[in-house]
This record gives structure tokens, C-alpha cells and sequence, in this order.
């Protein structure tokens, strides 16, 4: 039986598909086979030596130290996509609250005093000053075209948006749910140039920390508005906030409170709701649950941000998973090893991503001890498993 650890609460949808018979989960586990976590910080956290396969909920991995996971030959899985429609609801309203100047009317109106007669001509001559504009025809730009940003430049066409994307990664997958109307930006500062609003879906690594700086900032439109649910720390917050003052920018959207923006009068402020959705924790939890089951039960790797993609069907004969630093003569030396103890190789699926490969083999007899730790003596070899 393997043992699940829960570092969060996950959503029910996603435990249930860890069968009883199979698994047991719990958030106090001794020697877990595998965690799922959701926001849970994994940095400070003693990984114990049977640890197989971490999980996240959802799509961002900053909370986890994925090179530390590498470096022991555990995968990180994620769910990317499952709370792509959830966010892209998100961008959608912000973008409205924004341009219709709905939050600051709505303050304006709550704060309304005096009879309904005095009220309502309080609120006829106040209306002007909340006058915005419309969608249809303004020019959206996303950076980051993946699941969530595909979702949000098709949206946005619909809603006779004119949408211009930039990613430099873009996956085919993507490419072939993207439609063929968006247009395509040489780089981040020629998109800057033609939006009238920018949305950003990357995650927060070196290169995108401060994406939207003061000097770029300055290449916007005046006006342009800037849309930030993917992470904090990718809009430099105070520049944002002098050119708003500056009248630059006519407001920000972002789901990253902080002391400096919660008061901003022209920026919306959320409490980091892009993927706070019963659909889209119920859709992360069982994409999540589904590739570590399968990876404990098969080997079998999907959407994993620190291994490569390996899927092989099973046959008729024993399966064994080999983790290996990404160097050379390592396949040759893991079947050297199996041939030298008579084992005939039915399958055998070899792929590398990084600093890491990984073998499935199936072969036609029981694999004896006297293999796994032949293969365990090979340098470079970080895990070994016969599933």
C-alpha cells in the first residue's frame, strides 16, 4: 500500500481517486511514498529517504525546492491548465472593473449619505467622474502563452478584443489551441508599445522578476491598463504606482496585496483569487492525484516541471524505473547490468530532461535483488524502483 502525506487540504474530487485498497492518505505520515500540497512551503521540510513523487495542486511550484527534488530523483508534478478557466474569468472582470471604473463608483456610492431623493442626485452628478470606456476594438496584450494565457487571448477576441502574444516557449500544444487571429509580437517591448492592456501568465523566475519596470513602463500607451494573476513580484509595484500618479497608466489589477497598492485609488487589489474556485481545486486535485498515482503504480511521468514526459504501456512482464544523472553511457550501463543477470528486455523507454533521465524497462522475469543493487552501485544513479 502506498502512503499519501496531504500537506494542505486537498479537494475531495482529487483523494477519491486514490483508491482505499491502494492508498493510504493522511496530513500525519510517517515515511510517505508521495506528497500533495497545495501553497504548503516544502523548503525548510526534511525529505525523508522513501519519498517517490511530490504533487501540487496546481500550476506554480515556487513553494517547492524542485532542484533539491531533482537532485534526490523525485519528480514534481503540477496542474497546469486545471485552473485555467478560472483565472481566465479573472483577467476577463478585471479587465471591466478597470475600464468601467467599477470599484471606485461602487466606494463612491456606498458612501452616499442623506435621504434616497439626495442620494439619487448625489449620484447623478457624481457619475461623470467614474465615465470609462469600452473593449471592443482596444488591443489586449498577453505574455505567456500557455494554458491560462491561451484561454485568455481566445476570451478576449470573442469579446472583440484585438490581441497580440508573446512567448518565446510556446509549446505546440498551445499553438494549436491559440487562434489564428492573435497577432504575433517581435518581443516584450513591441507588445508593450501596442496594448491597451497587458496581462501577464508566466511564472517568477530571474528573468521575469520586475518585467514591468519604470523604463518599461514608459514605452506603454497613456492609459494602458495592467492586469498581474500569475505572480507577485513580476510588476515592480512601486513604479507602477508613480506612473498611475503620473497619469501613465490608468490603473492596475493585481492579485497581490500589499501595503503600498491596498489604498491606491486606481488599483484593484485582490487577495490572490485567481484560482479560488470550487471547479478549478476539484480539477487541480484530480489532475494532480492521477499523474502521481499512475507514476506509483506504472512509472509513468506527465507534466512534471523537473522530469522528462515518459509514458509506455505496460506489458506482460516486470517493470522496473531507473533515475539517473543525464550523462553518458547511463543506458548502456542499466542494460549491461540486466543482461549480465539474464534478463531479456521486452520495452524499454530512455529520455532525459536537464540534469535528469529516466528509464522504464520492462523485461520478461522477476527482477532479484541482486539487479536493483547492481544498479544502484552505477555513479550517477539517484533511484531505483521496481514497480
Amino acid at each position: 500500500m502506498f502512503k499519501i502525506q496531504t500537506l494542505n487540504n486537498i479537494s475531495l474530487a482529487g483523494l477519491e481517486r486514490l483508491a482505499r485498497d491502494k492508498y493510504e492518505v493522511a496530513s500525519e505520515l510517517q515515511q510517505p511514498d508521495a506528497i500533495l500540497l497545495r501553497s504548503f512551503k516544502m523548503h525548510d521540510l526534511d525529505i525523508p529517504d522513501e519519498l517517490k513523487a511530490v504533487g501540487r495542486a496546481g500550476a506554480g511550484v515556487n513553494n517547492i525546492p524542485v532542484d533539491k527534488m531533482s537532485d534526490l530523483g523525485i519528480p514534481v508534478f503540477n496542474a497546469p491548465g486545471a485552473n485555467a478557466n478560472a483565472v481566465k474569468e479573472l483577467v476577463v472582470a478585471g479587465m471591466l472593473l478597470a475600464c468601467r471604473n467599477v470599484c471606485q463608483a461602487w466606494e463612491f456610492a456606498k458612501n452616499l449619505e442623506g435621504d434616497d431623493e439626495s442620494i439619487h442626485k448625489q449620484a447623478e452628478a457624481g457619475k461623470k467622474d467614474f465615465a470609462g470606456f469600452e473593449l471592443p476594438g482596444r488591443t489586449l496584450g498577453v505574455i505567456g502563452l500557455g494554458a491560462i494565457g491561451v484561454q485568455v487571448a481566445n476570451v478576449a477576441l470573442k469579446l472583440g478584443m484585438n490581441v497580440i502574444g508573446y512567448d518565446p516557449d510556446l509549446t505546440v500544444k498551445s499553438a494549436w489551441q491559440l487562434s489564428s487571429d492573435v497577432q504575433q509580437a517581435v518581443s516584450i517591448d513591441d507588445l508593450l508599445s501596442r496594448a491597451d492592456f497587458v496581462t501577464f501568465h508566466v511564472p517568477l523566475v530571474d528573468a521575469t522578476r520586475h518585467m514591468i519596470n519604470a523604463e518599461r513602463l514608459q514605452l506603454m500607451k497613456d492609459g494602458a491598463v495592467i492586469l498581474n494573476f500569475a505572480r507577485d513580484g513580476i510588476v515592480d509595484d512601486k513604479a507602477v504606482s508613480d506612473a498611475i500618479k503620473s497619469k501613465k497608466i490608468h490603473a492596475y489589477v493585481c492579485d497581490f496585496a500589499n501595503g503600498l497598492l491596498k489604498s491606491h485609488e486606481q488599483v484593484i487589489t485582490l487577495p490572490h483569487l485567481g484560482a479560488s474556485t470550487k471547479e478549478a481545486e476539484d480539477n487541480c486535485a484530480v489532475m494532480v492525484a492521477d499523474q502521481v498515482s499512475d507514476f506509483l503504480e506504472n512509472g509513468n511521468i506527465s507534466n512534471s516541471v523537473n522530469f522528462p514526459e515518459v509514458v509506455m504501456p505496460r506489458t506482460e512482464g516486470y517493470r522496473i524505473a531507473v533515475v539517473n544523472s543525464n550523462v553518458p553511457n547511463m543506458v548502456g550501463q542499466i542494460s549491461t547490468v540486466m543482461a549480465d543477470a539474464n534478463l531479456n528486455i521486452i520495452d524499454l523507454l530512455n529520455k532525459s530532461r536537464g540534469k535528469v533521465a529516466y528509464t522504464l524497462a520492462d523485461v520478461e522475469s522477476e527482477i532479484p535483488q541482486s539487479v536493483i543493487n547492481g544498479l544502484k552501485a552505477i555513479d550517477g544513479v539517484l533511484k531505483v524502483r521496481v514497480i
